[in-house]
Parts: structure tokens; sequence; C-alpha cells
């Protein structure tokens, strides 16, 4: 009895320390990544495709209303139709900023 409790110490020591472990953290961290990103991505695209075309229909209703003048056009045309077009984990991690806490430390 005595040597299967240490042996369940030194098995849950070198369980808890070893590399697989931090190799799982990361996975989980990755998973958790990915499940944002798509999830951020299933509003993010259709919202940005309604933002793009109204920025279309508006650009050249602007062209119209101004008498021709070009430089508003293209100015709505390229406010509306600048990226990002798809959200990734850079722009993710671009958009909350620096966070020590997020930060790889191992």
């Amino acid at each position: 009895m005595k040597y299967s409790a240490t042996a369940a110490a030194v098995v849950l020591t070198i369980t808890l320390t070893s590399p697989a472990l931090l190799r799982a953290e990361d996975a989980i961290e990755t998973a958790g990544v990915a499940v944002g990103v798509t999830a951020g991505n299933m509003w993010f695209l259709p919202i940005k495709a309604l933002v793009v075309g109204i920025g279309a229909l508006s650009g050249a209703l602007s062209y119209v209303a101004t008498g021709g003048n070009a430089e508003l056009t293209q100015q709505i045309w390229r406010d509306t139709t600048e990226g990002p077009y798809l959200i990734t984990p850079e722009v993710a991690h671009k958009a909350i900023g620096k966070r020590p806490e997020l930060t790889d430390n191992k």
C-alpha cells in the first residue's frame, strides 16, 4: 500500500510536469482561437459583404448627387472596400493590443 501511494505520487508529478501537458495547453489555446475566429467570421463576413455593397452603391450615387465629384466617390469606395475581409488570429491579436497575460512566456 505504501508503494502504490508513492508510485501514484511519482506518476502524478511526472504527468503534471511533462512536455505533453504543455503541448495539450497549446492545442487547447489553438482550438479556442479557432472557435473564436470562426464564430467572429460567421457575423463579420455577411456584414462586410453588405458594407461593401452599400459602399459601392453610395459611392456611385455620390458621383451623381455631387455632379461628378470623382474624388469623393473614390474616397467612399476606398473606405468601404478596404480589408480585412476575414478575421484571422493576427487580426484578432492586433485588435486586442498588447496584453501581458496573452504573450508567450514559455
